[in-house]
């Protein structure tokens, strides 16, 4: 039988679970390109295709859960990983899966989980009872989890209207098993956007003025990927949400324009940046 791949040797490894965006702004594709952009290496195992664009997913084709677990085995007796990065994992049946297989293949490797509740279009992209599932198998030991203000609100069952809900929000996470939890403001009004990150220890607010623009495609995806590589380099959670945060905030301002609904950022712009480029 193989075994788990000694995590020994070069760090940077990020296996990611999460579903396809076939418009490259979001899933999967944003995934690996936010992981290389900040130096790590991306390995993926897809939990389901997405039909979608930037105006909107028109449908989900989801992957037999035996085909998901193999993904993860198999990156795991080869390359093994540093950090795991969890996004779309759409059902009950799903979430109680990947747990198990962690538990089994990735055993004590930090996880970052980004809750994909609902695409930036408005799509629902996670069953609504599948909730429960995040928080008994996922939430539970998760190093850091990234919700946004409406997911924050679902997980926690607490309103999320302001930085006290934010605040709020994040100790019922930490109460739930999560030894860290950054509730982001992007959905929260107002000219400066406050992400509110609590650790075992700590709270950190993070601050930045609003960026107006549509293209924000996929920002929850390329944040916690960022965030995923640091980790797996070995960074404490404050510092990882701090860099990312800063590379995510360049991603959106160089946003490429692309599409007639709400477009992707720029994810290789540390790469295009370099001389010579």
């Amino acid at each position: 039988m193989s075994e788990p791949k000694d995590n020994s040797g070069p760090k940077g490894r990020v296996l990611i679970i999460a579903g396809s965006d076939p418009s490259g702004g979001a899933g999967i594709q944003a995934d690996i390109k936010s992981v290389t952009a900040n130096g790590g290496y991306a390995m993926t195992a897809i939990t389901a295709l997405t039909l979608q664009n930037t105006t909107g997913v028109y449908g989900v084709i989801p992957v037999e859960l035996r085909a998901i677990q193999e993904q993860v085995r198999l990156c795991q007796t080869d390359i093994g990983s540093d950090c795991v990065k969890l996004g779309m994992l759409a059902t009950h049946a799903v979430i109680e899966g990947v747990a198990d297989t962690l538990d089994q293949w990735a055993k004590g490797v930090p996880r970052v989980l980004d809750p994909v509740m609902v695409a930036t279009s408005g799509d629902r992209l996670l069953e609504k009872d599948a909730v429960a599932a995040l928080q008994s198998v996922l939430i539970p030991g998760a190093t850091l989890v990234t919700p946004n203000a409406p997911e924050a609100e679902i997980l926690s069952n607490r309103p999320v209207e302001n930085v006290d809900g934010q605040r709020r929000a994040a100790e019922r996470l930490l109460e739930g098993g999560a030894k860290a939890a950054l509730i982001k403001g992007g959905h929260v009004s107002g000219d400066v956007i406050t992400d509110v990150l609590q650790t075992e220890y700590d709270e950190i607010i993070f601050e930045s003025p609003r960026i107006v623009t549509k293209h924000t495609h996929g920002t929850g995806c390329t944040l916690a990927s960022a965030i995923a590589a640091h980790i797996a380099f070995g960074a404490a959670v404050p510092d990882a949400v701090a860099t990312a945060r800063d590379y995510l905030i360049k991603a959106i301002e160089l946003a490429p324009g692309f599409g007639a609904g709400h477009g992707p950022v720029n994810h290789a712009w540390p790469i295009n940046s370099q001389p010579n480029n």
